[in-house]
C-alpha cells in the first residue's frame, strides 16, 4: 500500500483541493488513518492563530488524523500570487528539508498521507526552482487532477509528459467537473481515458457547496492500497 502521494494539477483552479478532500473521504471511508498535507500555500488570511490558507484546513478536516495547523501548511503565504512571488515578497526561503522533515513525521503517524501541490506541476517557489523538483527528490508517485473544460485535454497531457520525463509515477487521475455547462464532456473523458496509461479514480460532478459534502463515494481508491 503507498504511505504518500502527491496530489498534481494541470493548471490552478482545477480542483485539487476537491480531488484531496474526495480522496481523504474515501480512504477516511475504508477505516485509514491519513493526513491531508500543504507545504506551500498562497492566499492566506491572517488570523488569530496565525496565518491560515482555507485549502489547508480543509484537507485538515478532512484527515482522520489531528495535526497541528504548522505541519499541515509550513509555509503559509500571505499575497495570493505564485508562491515564488509571495515568497520573495514576504522574504521567505521555502526549504526542502524542512518540506521532507513534515512529511516524515507524518508517515510516522497515518497509514497514508496526502500532499497537495500548488498551481500546477512546474509551479516555481523560487527564481531557480520548483515544488516539483521536491517531489522528485522524495520519489513520490502522483495522483493527477484534470479540471474539465476547454484546453483541459492539452493541459493533462502535457502534465502526464513532464511527470514522466522528471522519473516519476502517475498512479491515478480524477476529472473534476468545473463548470456543468461543458460542452462534449463524455467525448473529453473518453480521450483521457483512451490516452492517461493510469487507472481513472473517479469523476467528480459540479456539486454546489462542493467542499462541504462527503466526496468520497466519487472515488475508488482500491488502486492506492495496492
Amino acid at each position: 500500500m503507498i504511505d504518500a502521494f502527491f496530489i498534481a494539477g494541470t493548471d490552478t483552479d482545477v480542483g485539487k483541493t476537491i480531488a484531496s478532500k474526495a480522496i481523504l473521504n474515501a480512504l477516511a471511508d475504508k477505516g485509514l488513518n491519513t493526513i491531508g498535507y500543504k507545504p506551500v500555500a498562497s492566499g492566506s488570511d491572517e488570523t488569530e492563530s496565525g496565518m491560515r490558507n482555507s485549502d489547508a484546513l480543509y484537507l485538515q478536516n478532512a484527515a482522520t488524523v489531528e495535526v497541528n495547523y504548522d505541519d499541515i501548511n509550513p509555509y503559509a503565504l500571505k499575497l495570493p500570487a505564485s508562491p515564488h512571488i509571495a515568497a520573495k515578497r514576504e522574504n521567505v526561503v521555502i526549504d526542502y528539508a524542512v518540506l521532507s522533515e513534515k512529511l516524515a513525521l507524518h508517515k510516522e503517524n497515518s497509514d497514508i498521507v496526502l500532499i497537495e501541490g500548488a498551481g500546477g506541476w512546474r509551479v516555481p517557489i523560487s527564481d531557480s526552482d520548483c515544488l516539483s523538483t521536491w517531489v522528485q527528490q522524495e520519489k513520490l508517485p502522483v495522483v493527477l487532477v484534470v479540471g474539465i473544460k476547454l484546453g483541459c485535454l492539452s493541459h493533462a497531457l502535457l502534465t502526464l509528459d513532464a511527470i514522466k520525463a522528471d522519473g516519476l509515477e502517475v498512479i491515478g487521475w480524477v476529472a473534476n467537473r468545473i463548470n456543468p455547462g461543458t460542452e462534449h464532456y463524455a467525448e473529453i473523458i473518453e480521450m483521457l481515458e483512451t490516452r492517461i496509461d493510469a487507472p481513472k479514480l473517479g469523476e467528480i460532478p459540479y456539486v454546489p457547496k462542493v467542499k462541504r459534502v462527503n466526496l468520497g463515494r466519487y472515488i475508488n481508491v482500491e488502486p492506492l492500497l495496492k
